[in-house]
């Protein structure tokens, strides 16, 4: 037991003085062997992020096909998955059957009002002779009333008939609204790409069955990759949205991307205690993202990767140069077309973001 505790220690020990060298080598690297920065400019370390999209099911149901895998670009729109709809077509079918039987009880309600209509016109003539005979005295009183009553029976029929045909309407309309709803539901059953982007991770497998809610793939939106870097408030503060950044990569060093600074952080990510003092106030650390170019991006949209590590750097008063070893340098792959033959450089994207 004391020998697994020694050893426990011994690995913890081990971990801790890794971690220890590993924070030196970067401070080492980042102070003291890289090149002097002007007043002006900023650096941390970060790495390469993009937005994750979740693509998941919005009913409950069994997966039927997968048809991408971890690793494929997809475009908008792309049908990726869809599940079994057998059941929601015989929901339709009977749903479509509803909307024909409203339809026959409405048709049944007209032909109805046509007659009680004309039975209507009908009684209103009887009444009509009835009262001229009776004003000359040619038919008995008790004839008159019981024309009047067929008349006023005649109208309330014709309501109804028409109360009818007004259920018979409503009854179409919410047997059609019932329709599109089953509809708009068998098309969610396809699984389609929200925006373009790449496959990150595919959760479910054909067969399986999900709740509502369930997901199915992970995409990457790597039009939309940035960095994120952390800054002291007095550098963050003098940040502009909009305001030129640098890239540097750890798997390609000899390379400079342009990027932009897209947002800084209202909130410190790390906070001292309560009472702040002038000297707590400047280890304050505010979250600041460096976009990198979606026009850029997409010429090298096969070799974006996430997590890559590598160093952001900020200019923190407007007009200030950038040094040599920060002007832009794309990879290769990276350049423009026009720019491809002459290797000028370009305000461009990580495509080479690995």
């Amino acid at each position: 037991m004391f020998e697994r505790l020694a050893t426990g220690r011994t690995a913890l020990t081990a971990a801790i003085a890794v971690a220890a060298l590993a924070a030196l080598g970067l401070y080492y690297w980042l102070v003291i062997l890289a090149p002097e920065l002007p007043e002006g400019i900023a650096a941390s370390n970060g790495r390469i992020e993009a937005e994750q999209v979740d693509v998941a099911t919005k009913y409950a149901g069994r997966i039927e096909e997968v048809r991408v895998d971890e690793g494929d670009l997809v475009t908008a729109g792309q049908i990726l998955a869809w599940m079994d709809d057998a059941q929601m077509k015989a929901e339709i079918a009977a749903a479509m059957a509803d909307v024909r039987r409203a339809e026959e009880q409405k048709a049944q309600a007209e032909a109805g009002i046509a007659q009680r209509e004309a039975e209507l016109d009908f009684a209103r003539r009887e009444l009509g002779r009835a009262e001229r005979l009776s004003r000359s005295g040619h038919i008995p009183t008790e004839q008159l009333d019981q024309r009047r009553a067929q008349f006023r029976t005649a109208e309330a029929v014709l309501t109804t008939a028409t109360a009818n045909r007004a259920a018979a309407e409503a009854t179409i309309e919410a047997a059609k609204a019932n329709l599109s709803r089953l509809r708009d539901m068998l098309d969610d059953t396809v699984l389609k790409a929200p925006r373009s982007g790449r496959v990150q991770y595919r959760l479910a497998e054909p067969g399986e069955v999900l709740a509502a809610g369930g997901r199915v793939l992970t995409l990457l939106d790597i039009g939309n990759v940035y960095m994120t870097i952390f800054l002291p408030a007095a550098e963050a503060g003098r940040l502009a949205i909009g305001e030129e950044a640098r890239l540097v990569l750890d798997p390609i060093p000899g390379y400079v991307i342009p990027a932009r600074v897209s947002f800084v952080s209202s909130d410190a990510q790390f906070t001292p205690k309560a009472v702040e003092t002038r000297e707590e106030r400047e280890n304050l650390m505010f979250r600041v993202k460096l976009n990198i170019d979606a026009d850029l991006l997409a010429r090298v949209e096969e070799r974006v990767k996430t997590g890559v590590r590598g160093v952001g750097y900020v200019r923190t008063l407007a007009g200030t140069e950038w040094p040599d070893n920060l002007a832009v340098k794309l990879p290769p792959i990276a350049q423009p077309r026009s720019d491809a033959t002459d290797g000028g450089e370009t305000g461009g994207s990580t495509g080479e973001a690995e």
